[in-house]
Formats: structure tokens, sequence, C-alpha cells
């Protein structure tokens, strides 16, 4: 049996992690880099580092952010923002990346996905979902950080993103991003027992509790979250020790 992921998140704004609520009210974190090697010498499995204002002109500081990374960091991480186009990703991934995340551009475009699984393997592309619960009770994507809604709802375009060679589902709740009231169940479950690649739940840990109830409840292959990290509410080693003695398989 797979053991259970725990994996730090830095959204990353003019190179500093920031952090919100319902992805609004951003507030500084620190230093991405110095909170990244603390995480890996604390157990997190993976990283993830997501450059949520990202243009083409900040490209190249993405590509300097992920050596200074690469440099310091000696377990798996993630990159996303502004990703268009296999190049971006290679150079990506040429300084030290390991995974890159799309999401916008891949939503726009669903043969980016495909032309990306093709060039660097589908283990490669975590496909991010950033999606919110509306008053008709379905879950429905946004884009461009979570400031556009489409019409599209988020369990067809998983579906969809697995199809075109996604081989990872980062999947976001807006209605719990910050809250710390606990991740979405219902919608996690779902996309668990409907896709055939791991997912990632992200939105709303803010106890210990939380992360245990996602693990049972759904089956989820890893829990992500960013400020109980970022802002010493819950350490690492605490938390898989816990998980641990709920027997909840986590790597030591």
């Amino acid at each position: 049996m797979l053991t259970k992921r725990i994996i730090p998140c830095l959204d990353i704004k003019d190179g500093r992690t920031v952090k919100g609520t319902n992805f609004v009210d951003l507030r500084d974190a620190g230093d991405p880099v110095e909170l990244g090697s603390l995480y890996a010498k604390q157990g997190a499995d993976e990283l993830v580092f997501l450059d949520i204002t990202a243009t083409v002109e900040k490209r190249k500081t993405l590509v300097e952010l992920v050596r200074r990374i690469a440099r310091h960091v000696n377990i798996p991480f993630t990159v996303g923002g502004g990703i268009s186009s296999v190049a971006d990703v290679n150079a990506l991934l040429e300084n030290g990346a390991d995974k890159i995340s799309v999401n916008t551009a891949a939503f726009k475009n669903p043969g980016l996905i495909t032309a990306l699984s093709k060039e660097f393997g589908s283990q490669c592309v975590v496909l991010a979902i950033d999606t919110k619960l509306e008053d008709d009770g379905e879950w429905y994507v946004y884009l461009n950080g979570g400031r556009k809604k489409t019409a599209i709802k988020a369990k067809d375009w998983a579906k969809q993103g697995v199809m075109h060679g996604a081989g990872e589902i980062l999947l976001t709740s807006m209605n719990h991003d910050g809250t710390k009231q606990g991740f979405a169940i219902d919608i996690t479950k779902y996309m668990v027992e409907n896709l055939s690649v791991p997912v990632i739940a992200s939105g709303g840990g803010g106890k210990m509790e939380h992360f245990k109830d996602i693990f049972e409840k759904t089956g989820v292959d890893a829990a992500l979250a960013a400020s109980i990290f970022h802002f010493n509410e819950i350490s690492i080693p605490d938390l898989k020790d816990y998980l641990k003695s709920n027997n909840i398989l986590v790597r030591k």
C-alpha cells in the first residue's frame, strides 16, 4: 500500500511566499527557498511552488528561482505558473524541477497537456484545478488564479485532463482555501474514485484531524497545505506522527 504524501505549497508573488484566504488578502510568509529547504529537512514528501502572478516577463525570474530551489532542496518539487509551452517546461526541468503544474493554459488548450506528456512523460505533468462549489450544488472550474469562472464542471475537466495525459490532479477547493476548516471531502472523494491518476487535496487544512479525515474518507494520495506550515501552526514531524498513530501510512 502506498504511503500518503504531505506536501507544503508555496504560493509565490514577486519572489516571496504569500498566503491568503479564498484566493485573496495575501500576506507575506517568507523566502520560498528558505521555507522549502526547511520543509525538506522536516520530512515533507514533496513541495509545490506556484508563481501566482506569473507573466511572460517573469519567466526568467521563475527559472532562476527553480535553480536556487534545486540547490537547497533534496526532495521532489513541482513548479507552476504561466507555463504555456514545451520550451517553458524544458527550461524548468533543466534547472532542477521534477514536475510542472499547468492550469489556465491547459484549460484553454488541452493539447498542451498531450504535448507535455508526450515530451516529458505523464508522471511529470500535474493538472491543477481550482474549483468552487456554486449555489446549484456543482463544482465549477475557475481560471486565472481563481479570478475567472467557467461554465465547465471540475468533474468533467478532470476526466478530460487525464485523457489528454495529465499524470496527477492537484484539486484546490476555493471555498475551503485558507479557511482552516477542513478539506473538501465530497469532491475529492469523487475525483479519487473516478480518475485513474493520483489526486492531491488542497484547500482547508487547519488541524491535524483534517488530514486524517481527508485520507480516511476519500483515499486521496496526498494532502497539500500552506499557511499552517508557513506560520508554524503545525509541524510536519508532528503531523506525520499523528497520522501514523491513527494508522495512516506515511513516510518517516
